[in-house]
């Protein structure tokens, strides 16, 4: 393989430019809050530090060096306009980076985080990735995406903290939970998810960072099948074979 087109870090420069990524995401969140309260714009709980979007930019960068690093230009990686994709259920879905080639979809990806309010919006994150990638894949099924088999991939940034840490009851019922389920934190049903998603051919891959609030940058991986390295990799190997 040319060395222009190798994988382009180390485990350790890798593991600093995520740490980047990770301050700059919670000094998004910080900033967007302040600029609304300055605004006079009052909203719900952590809700303020993310109406504004564009908090996960500096991980979207990340995957924009990584389809560089694999010979795609920047007019082949998009970002900001011609993100969004023909759907089947719905007419259109915007993703947050599709990388095309000679009119070819090579690759779509989905960023996601949650900080705080975990028991309210675990659901709501599952039913938006198990929803999307239904829908992308029946469109893809029925010829709207082209022909050729693209790389569908989905990363999720949650707060590690106490209440998504710490072991939560399963409501009472009828018909109970899958025992895996029993005695797990948000942050493990998390990776339960994920692992599904791709084990039932939703998402090309996953990954899943824990990450506590503050200005270190410090992250953590609990779960080796879901690491960003790994999510990256087999993402560049997808697009040195998209031609």
């Amino acid at each position: 393989m040319p060395e222009a087109l190798r994988f382009p870090w180390s485990d350790d420069e890798l593991e600093a430019k995520v740490r980047a990524a990770v301050r700059a995401y919670w000094k998004s969140r910080g900033g967007q809050s302040k600029r609304q309260k300055n605004k006079g714009v009052k909203d719900a709980g952590t809700r303020s530090e993310v109406t504004g979007g564009q908090h996960l930019n500096s991980v979207l960068r990340i995957i924009e060096e990584v389809a560089m690093s694999a010979g795609f230009k920047s007019g082949e990686i998009l970002l900001n306009r011609g993100v969004e994709l023909p759907g089947y259920f719905r007419a259109q879905k915007r993703w947050d980076i599709v990388v095309v080639r000679n009119g070819r979809l090579c690759a779509a990806v989905e960023l996601k985080s949650q900080v705080g309010s975990f028991g309210n919006n675990f659901n709501n994150r599952s039913e938006e990735a198990i929803g999307n990638s239904t829908d992308f894949w029946t469109a893809f099924r029925e010829g709207a995406l082209g022909r050729d088999t693209p790389w569908l991939g989905y990363f999720f940034l949650l707060e590690s903290a106490p209440k998504s840490t710490r072991p939560v009851g399963l409501k009472s019922s009828k018909f109970p939970a899958f025992p895996i389920f029993e005695g797990t934190s948000y942050a493990r049903r998390y990776e339960i998810l994920c692992e599904r998603l791709v084990l039932e051919r939703k998402y090309t891959k996953t990954a899943l960072l824990l990450t506590p609030r503050g200005k270190s940058g410090a992250f953590a991986e609990t779960n080796a099948n879901l690491s960003f390295r790994g999510f990256l990799i087999s993402l560049h190997a997808h697009l040195l074979g998209c031609r």
